[in-house]
């Protein structure tokens, strides 16, 4: 069967005669057809932009960033359109559907989309004003960042959930499961966990050391392991070919997905039982992975052992002034693995640990 022609005969001629008319005015229809072939799609916009742009950060993990925020949300909505095509309604459709459920994400995402087209400008691909401009552009449209949703708003595990939680995610195997195990007794971030080589481990010493290209703040932090992390490490099988301790089927990094989809399956069961499940007692959410490191904050805030500051550098925050940070010299390692302990005995269900629910702290 002959394939159908991409467009009518009427088209044709219509196309046919402003070829006609451009040439008696002195134009080139060629010249103007090899210019706009000439003209990157916002695929390739990207892999040009980035090509320089990637060399001003010294941190591994920024440039990752960049490049997966960009191919995840944007690329499906505006990369394959030529740069010159691009308007105002096509960035608004790449930035509604996570403006509000991933706030901080979607408002990185126009600036980076910014950015890329602001250099497709320079470069003579494109004329006119930015449409991912905010101020007088996307601003009228879309509700500002700060009134819709913090960065760290991630819905919690609630403290009497806690136990169920855990023998229920104990129960459930594949490698998610164990990561999403791991970070929960943890209190580490999901992409810590999913990111995590064996050579980062000294299982010997209980430790696990995570370098500073792979932390948010750009500085190496220490993980304390309770002998029964260490047990499940060992007992963890290894794939040929993947340092990944937490591998995907094919060896690679897990996704963030994956840990999410293990929580999913497990609010679905829990809620076929009739019960609410596993939610955030003040958004009425279901908890995500990220939303457990609140549950381990709302946790030490519980417990007249172990100060605010300890708490945070488990965390990973950053704490005190720049200058405070600078002068202390140690990490609070041994006192954090006694507190460890602590919380995966909470985290089992141990007797004698208090359940009483406060208000997240993010």
């Amino acid at each position: 069967m002959a394939a159908r022609p991409s467009f009518s005969l009427s088209q044709a001629r219509e196309a046919a005669l402003d070829n006609r008319r451009s040439a008696r005015a002195g134009g080139d229809p060629l010249a103007a057809k090899r210019d706009r072939a000439a003209v990157p799609t916002f695929a390739e916009a990207v892999d040009q932009f980035l090509s320089s742009k990637l060399a001003e950060f010294n941190n591994d993990k920024h440039r990752l960033q960049w490049r997966s925020t960009l191919d995840a949300y944007a690329g499906p909505v505006l990369g394959s359109l030529r740069v010159s095509d691009i308007g105002f309604r096509d960035v608004l459709r790449a930035l509604e559907p996570i403006w509000r459920e991933k706030t901080e994400t979607a408002s990185r995402l126009r600036g980076r989309i910014e950015a890329v087209l602001a250099w497709a400008t320079v470069s003579g691909h494109r004329e006119g004003d930015n449409p991912a401009r905010w101020k007088g552009n996307l601003d009228a449209l879309l509700p500002k960042p700060g009134k819709i949703a913090k960065a760290d708003n991630h819905p919690a595990l609630a403290l009497a959930d806690v136990a169920s939680w855990v023998a229920d995610l104990r129960k459930r195997v594949g490698m998610a499961a164990r990561a999403l195990e791991f970070a929960a007794f943890t209190a580490a971030r999901s992409g810590e966990v999913r990111g995590a080589v064996w050579t980062e481990f000294d299982l010997s010493a209980a430790l696990w050391t995570i370098p500073a290209e792979r932390m948010k703040a750009g500085r190496e932090h220490r993980v304390p392991l309770t002998p029964e992390l260490v047990a499940m490490l060992r007992a963890l099988p290894r794939m040929d070919g993947s340092s990944f301790v937490f591998f995907a089927p094919r060896g690679g990094m897990l996704s963030d997905m994956a840990l999410s989809a293990v929580m999913r399956r497990m609010q679905e069961a829990a809620t076929a039982e009739g019960g609410a499940g596993f939610i955030d007692l003040r958004s009425g959410r279901s908890a995500v992975p990220h939303g457990l490191r609140s549950t381990f904050r709302d946790w030490a805030a519980e417990r007249t052992d172990y100060p605010h500051e300890m708490a945070e550098i488990a965390l990973a925050h950053n704490v005190g002034s720049v200058v405070e940070r600078a002068y202390r010299r140690g990490d609070m390692l041994e006192k954090r693995r006694t507190m460890m302990a602590a919380w995966g005995r909470f985290l089992r269900g141990d007797a004698g640990q208090k359940v009483v629910q406060l208000g997240s702290v993010r």
